[in-house]
């Protein structure tokens, strides 16, 4: 039997923008090591985007992360966006409408791109 896993890659962007590339698959296995990579401190940027471009599955235990990830994102007056999401993540997103809640962007780049004012 194959481990499943998850990698993670991180960076700021100089607007301060916490950016979080995932890889892999987010289930109970590998649940925490997603919501360890959500878990910022306190002092930093409430800002995050999630790069979901490499993620191959997502059950339950990623929409658990993701409500709680955006509940503490928004009570530090921050956001949380999802960039590139696959067909698979973004059926399970509409299914528990998590994408009513949570940005959803095409790509990473215009998940960092400042909000349009029409």
């Amino acid at each position: 039997m194959s481990e499943v896993r998850l990698s993670v890659s991180q960076r700021t962007t100089a607007d301060g923008v916490h950016v979080v590339a995932l890889a892999g698959a987010i289930d109970h296995t590998t649940a925490g090591v997603f919501h360890e990579a959500l878990t910022l401190p306190p002092d930093s940027a409430p800002h995050a985007v999630i790069d979901f471009h490499r993620v191959t599955f997502m059950d339950s235990s990623g929409i658990n992360v993701l409500v709680a990830a955006n509940n503490t994102a928004r009570a530090r007056g921050g956001s949380l966006r999802l960039a590139a999401a696959p067909r698979r993540v973004l059926d399970l997103l509409h299914i528990v409408g998590l994408d009513t809640l949570l940005p959803l962007h095409p790509t990473l780049e215009d998940a960092l791109a400042p909000p349009s004012t029409v």
